[in-house]
């Protein structure tokens, strides 16, 4: 038995005997070699190598009829299959299909569930947000209508302490002008030299109400200044 080497067109390899070569599944066309042999020659010319070859079988006619079915065997199959194997293959199959339809749509319902939920989470954070900015509004506007008020009083406080020093002022002099009247009017009325009766009488009729009009001042004042004090006394309650 020969070895024989093998070409693949840039190198050669081997030596290799029938057994390697059958295994190599060489072709007819292979270019191989052994001792003795001049040059180099394709398997398919080598008698020896014939019987490493695989015998493919001929193509199927396809004019020839192919054996029919018995009515029987037609009966008990369904396309090829035996009607019990088919009926369980399509159950299964069945089963399958509904079970892969129904996970679909139960993820498209948990998928627009879950967004539901986001969009009501998200709306309700929104609202929260929304409420607390209207409470710190609320708080400002509080705040602020609190330091104006603070402000009003303050501002009333100051001007009615200043409206009271002036009382006490305005007080002081008409105490003094009435005080002054007074002692004109009694002058007025001892002194008769170089005066008639009726200028004696006009010049005590004019002190008078000097007098009066002082008065009726000076009391105006006292309740103005009574009102002051009470109004003062509320603001510090």
């Amino acid at each position: 038995m020969n070895s024989y080497y093998l070409h693949n067109g840039t190198e050669s390899s081997g030596p290799f005997n029938l057994t390697e070569l059958k295994a190599k599944s060489i072709l007819k066309t292979t270019p191989v070699w052994c001792e003795g042999m001049q040059d180099w020659k394709t398997a398919g010319e080598i008698a020896e190598l014939q019987s490493i070859f695989r015998v493919m079988p001929p193509p199927i006619n396809t004019t020839t009829a192919l054996p029919k079915l018995s009515t029987e065997e037609a009966n008990t199959k369904i396309i090829g299959i035996d009607k019990s194997l088919f009926y369980m293959l399509s159950g299964i199959l069945i089963l399958v299909v509904g079970t892969l339809i129904f996970n679909y749509f139960e993820e498209g319902r948990s998928a627009e569930l879950e967004q539901k939920n986001s969009i009501t989470e998200r709306n309700n954070l929104q609202f929260q947000l929304q409420e607390k900015e209207i409470e710190e509004q609320k708080n400002r506007i509080i705040e602020q209508e609190k330091q104006e008020f603070e402000r009003v009083l303050k501002e009333r406080k100051l001007t009615l302490n200043n409206r009271l020093f002036e009382i006490k002022e305005k007080l002081a002099i008409d105490f003094s002008a009435l005080d002054q009247a007074k002692d004109k009017l009694v002058k007025a009325k001892d002194f008769q030299f170089l005066r008639t009766d009726k200028e004696r009488n006009e010049d005590i009729s004019l002190i008078e109400n000097e007098i009066e009009n002082l008065s009726t001042e000076i009391e105006n004042l006292k309740i103005e200044m009574d009102q002051l004090y009470l109004e003062l006394e509320k603001i510090k309650a």
